[in-house]
């Protein structure tokens, strides 16, 4: 079934607007893209930014009415001109099973691998797979920043330890480490869907009975996590950064990402306050801090003293 799609170009002040007379026009789903180019690459938390010039995107019955349509739009937005309004006809489509045909197997390092439900994986003893279907929730391996963190666990002896996830999004990074080998793993993430998806994909992957999650650190385990992994983006990481590294055990290792290249050394120069060996690797402009948390120094025990002997009375 075909559909009629009306777009729109609009600025910023203007999105509430422009979205309510689209629906009050008939629109059956409303869709705000960037129309010109403005990449939002560090939104805050519970932030949803716009740009500076957005195309809205309604989609209509194939046989609405065009005329009607622009009639309409131009009483609800007087300011509204006709280069602003193009129509096109789409085709039906399933869009999520679009994408995930488009979605294959991804390696990590040596031996992880993520594949998504449609793909079975061959018969391989040493593959540790993870399967993750595409969500609403962030991570499922293809942006640099999981990419690397992946890349990360796949690198370690995780067998038996306790490994925390700061953003877990999809709950992949957490997944990965529990199907590596390690004993536990805690989700930690502000977004109330990221949590259902979390806990989804972990049943999904047969690890949910080790995995734990909460929306903020205070919800984290009183004892310190052998591994600590955080990708979010570089304001919150330095935010938390003395949360992150008290849940971190002395000598425990920590990655960090969703740092962009110019962002570096700011990140490096905050958690040197806490931790040693810290190093940093780039892919397509992102960067993968890398570091383990200080082991104090025992200070030398006082040599214990001899009582004196008594001197003659």
């Amino acid at each position: 079934m075909p559909w009629l799609e009306l777009s729109l170009t609009h600025q910023r002040r203007d999105a509430e607007r422009v979205e309510r007379a689209l629906q009050n026009a008939g629109a059956l789903s409303v869709t705000q893209l960037d129309a010109g180019e403005q990449p939002i690459l560090e939104p805050k938390p519970g932030e949803t930014p716009l740009w500076r010039e957005i195309q809205a995107l309604a989609l209509f019955p194939a046989d609405a009415d065009r005329r009607g349509l622009i009639e309409v739009l131009y009483e609800l937005l007087p300011w509204l001109g006709p280069k602003q309004i193009a129509f096109r006809e789409v085709d039906d489509a399933d869009w999520t099973r679009a994408w995930m045909d488009q979605y294959h197997p991804m390696r990590f390092g040596r031996r992880l691998w993520i594949y998504p439900s449609t793909v079975e994986p061959p018969e391989d003893s040493e593959a540790v797979v993870v399967r993750l279907d595409p969500g609403l929730a962030f991570g499922t391996g293809t942006h640099a920043t999981t990419a690397l963190c992946l890349d990360w666990l796949d690198g370690l002896e995780l067998s038996g330890q306790s490994v925390l996830d700061v953003g877990c999004g999809s709950g992949v990074l957490a997944i990965a480490a529990l199907k590596l080998g390690a004993r536990s793993a805690h989700g930690v993430d502000l977004d109330p869907q990221a949590l259902l998806a979390s806990r989804a994909n972990s049943e999904a992957n047969g690890v949910g009975d080790r995995l734990s999650l909460a929306e903020s650190l205070d919800g984290v385990s009183e004892d310190p996590y052998g591994f600590v992994v955080a990708n979010i983006r570089a304001g919150a990481l330095e935010e938390l950064a003395p949360e992150i590294c008290a849940a971190l055990a002395p000598g425990g290792a920590l990655a960090l990402s969703g740092i962009l290249e110019s962002q570096t050394a700011e990140v490096v120069s905050r958690y040197a306050l806490w931790c040693d060996e810290l190093q940093a690797s780039a892919r397509d402009g992102w960067v993968l801090v890398t570091g383990r948390r200080r082991v104090p120094v025992a200070e030398p025990a006082s040599p214990a003293i001899a009582p004196s002997e008594p001197g003659p009375t």
